[in-house]
């Protein structure tokens, strides 16, 4: 209600300015003023206009109050201060907007609509997350990727994008040459032992396979000699065609499975799963390669340190930097073996991405949802599946990687610049976050030993490579069981299955909130406790906000549909600021997500969905809502109720948290 009421405003005050004084505002700001009494938007104009028209601000905010009409559904405009413009809602107007009156809505507003996805998309995305190495069993910072990425996939699906969600799979890269010498060199496994271990012979493959992989980074560094190992193997692995290529197509195929299926327990899925070993197989690069030469992005260096390598032409905007001589800060893409670097393969996925490389993947099935709908995976196009569908060949792409990786994602959005694709360029968005981390109580309650001095720290880094980290399987297993005993002790007539649907949502919305509310630039220090208080600023909180407005019509034997389908009264909000302002909060639900796209920060929805859940919870225990012997303003309260529950439920759900029936 309030973006669409917004966009009326805007849309309004821009013809006026027009037609009064034959000026048109590409932006028109609009802030909510900080007293629900003073109004519902705040306009800055006059001060924008004040050096074209060469008056005061006031004198121009009094001058278009003055002749300015009023736009449906708003009551008055007034001049605030040194030249604001507040403008006021008819409540009940927006209020009936709110309960679903569609009448209410003009042919400007539809537009709008439209604009902003109901109901026609506003074009199709493509967001890269996960990306885990298939390598080992994912961990409590693959989490922070990917529940940061499924709530970008389904903030752009509620504001109208169609997106592809894809998941690159590095199966040629180090960290999977790693796990393929830990069988070889140091379990010693054969192909047939290694199927059996896939099996499940000795427990689940991922776990497996984080431990031997912590040990063969313990090898390495017993002897660098050892480290010939890795080498000799990564170049088989990029050659392909060996066994030991299959071998580690095997591991990492068994290890991704795995993956799919931890990510699943948390609604998070995905559309295509492209490899890097296609990339390079299916001459991606070398097609790439050719384009980047032909483009001069890339040059043969000569001299100095780089010598023999294909290094990328660089952008030299230091002051007094001179163009003679080799440039040794240039990033080198093809080293001086012949050998292509990660960046050069992510530049021709990236090309590719945009529909820039003139090839395609082939497509097969890998994994089946609940729902029947497939993943798919990349392949020889000779092997694909008839009646694939498509990927790629997107808008504008968003790629959901940790900040450790700035550089290399600024390489690839610049070489697809210098190659003349502005467009695409500008589109080309790093969604970067920071690491996750533990508080030192959250690493003894997994049973780690931690030393005094680290007890004292804010937080305790985990590492993969030397298996100090929680699985994330681990995780949302004690979370559940944490969830339980809560559950258990305050609804003893739950039946087992019952219990632990409702345990599993509420460990969902504890661990997504969480990794959800912290801006992405900060690194977060989980904490078990702190993520499943019933209390705060938490996913349990938000929850049991929702539990509430449906005990209500549980209780009343009444369906919150039908609580909307209420005549709203004229005058029904006057004298009533708090009330209004509990339905001018819920209204905001389409605004905020737009803000989170725009900003690519998705904690601002988790900072919404928990003061509306502390706003109802006050109106919860200010009203009695049962038992209000006043028909007319009972019905108005069950209605508020149900508006608040309604738009809580959707910011839960674009943020994946399910509503569990009780707690």
């Amino acid at each position: 209600m309030y973006l669409l009421l917004q966009n009326r405003l805007v849309a309004h005050v821009r013809a006026f300015l027009k037609q009064k004084y034959n000026i048109e505002l590409a932006n028109i700001v609009v802030e909510q003023p900080p007293k629900i009494e003073l109004g519902e938007f705040a306009l800055p104009v006059s001060f924008e206009l004040a050096r074209t028209l060469r008056k005061a601000p006031r004198k121009i905010a009094e001058e278009i109050v003055a002749e300015i009409s009023l736009p449906e559904g708003f009551a008055k405009f007034e001049v605030a201060g040194a030249g604001y413009i507040n403008a006021r809602l008819d409540r009940t107007k927006a209020a009936r907007l709110m309960t679903g009156n569609p009448h209410l809505l003009t042919a400007a507003d539809m537009g709008h609509r439209a604009a902003a996805g109901a109901g026609a998309s506003r074009g199709k995305v493509l967001v890269e997350h996960t990306s885990i190495n298939p390598n080992k069993a994912a961990h409590i910072g693959h989490l922070r990727n990917s529940i940061l990425g499924d709530t970008l996939v389904r903030l752009l699906r509620a504001a109208g994008y169609a997106v592809d969600v894809q998941n690159y799979i590095d199966n040629t890269g180090v960290q999977v040459a790693d796990v393929v010498v830990g069988f070889e060199r140091i379990a010693q496994k054969s192909r047939a032992e290694i199927e059996s271990l896939i099996a499940g012979a000795e427990g689940r493959f991922d776990y497996y396979c984080w431990d031997l992989y912590a040990k063969v980074s313990q090898w390495y560094e017993q002897d660098k000699a050892n480290l010939q190992a890795r080498r000799d193997t990564l170049h088989l692995l990029e050659m392909g065609g060996n066994e030991t290529a299959e071998i580690a197509q095997m591991i990492s195929m068994a290890v991704l499975r795995r993956h799919l299926e931890t990510m699943q327990r948390l609604d998070i899925e995905y559309d295509f799963l492209p490899q890097e070993s296609d990339i390079l197989h299916l001459h991606f690069w070398a097609r790439a390669f050719e384009l980047l030469k032909q483009a001069g992005v890339l040059y043969f260096e000569e001299e100095g340190k780089n010598k023999g390598c294909w290094v990328m032409t660089r952008l030299r905007t230091v002051k007094g930097e001179s163009s003679e001589g080799p440039d040794e800060d240039a990033k080198v893409i093809v080293r001086s073996n012949g050998t292509v670097g990660y960046v050069g393969k992510d530049i021709a996925y990236h090309m590719w991405k945009f529909g820039l490389l003139g090839l395609d993947f082939g497509y097969r099935k890998f994994y089946q949802y609940s729902d029947g709908r497939a993943v798919w995976i990349s392949c020889d196009p000779k092997d694909s599946e008839p009646g694939a569908p498509h990927f790629g060949s997107v808008g504008a792409i968003y790629n959901v990687i940790d900040a450790r990786q700035s550089d290399p994602q600024e390489t690839v959005k610049q070489a697809i610049l210098l190659m003349g694709h502005e467009a695409e360029a500008a589109r080309y968005t790093h969604f970067s976050y920071e690491m996750v981390a533990l508080t030192p109580r959250c690493a003894m309650e997994l049973g780690y030993a931690v030393s005094e001095e680290d007890q004292q720290r804010s937080y305790i880094e985990v590492s993969g490579r030397k298996g100090f980290g929680v699985k994330a399987d681990d995780l949302l297993d004690k979370l559940i069981e944490a969830a339980k005993s809560e559950v258990d002790s305050r609804h003893p007539e739950l039946s087992e299955p019952e219990l632990r649907e409702i345990t599993t949502q509420i460990a969902i919305g504890a661990l997504r909130y969480f990794m959800l509310k912290f801006t992405k630039q900060s690194v977060i220090a989980f904490d078990f406790r702190e993520a499943l208080s019933f209390e705060g600023e938490t996913g349990p909180y938000v929850q049991y906000a929702v539990v509430r407005a449906t005990n209500i019509f549980r209780k009343g034997g009444i369906a919150p549909e039908d609580a909307l389908k209420i005549d709203i009264p004229t005058g029904a909000f006057e004298g009533n600021d708090d009330l209004w302002a509990l339905w001018l909060a819920a209204g905001q639900t389409a605004k905020v997500i737009e803000q989170c796209i725009a900003t690519t920060e998705p904690a601002a929805l988790t900072k919404h969905a928990f003061q509306l859940a502390q706003q109802f919870n006050n109106f919860y225990h200010k009203h009695h809502i049962l038992t209000e012997e006043d028909a007319g303003r009972k019905a108005l309260l069950l209605a508020t109720a149900a508006v608040v529950r309604r738009e809580l439920m959707a910011t839960m759900a674009v943020m994946g948290i399910p509503a569990p029936a009780v707690m």
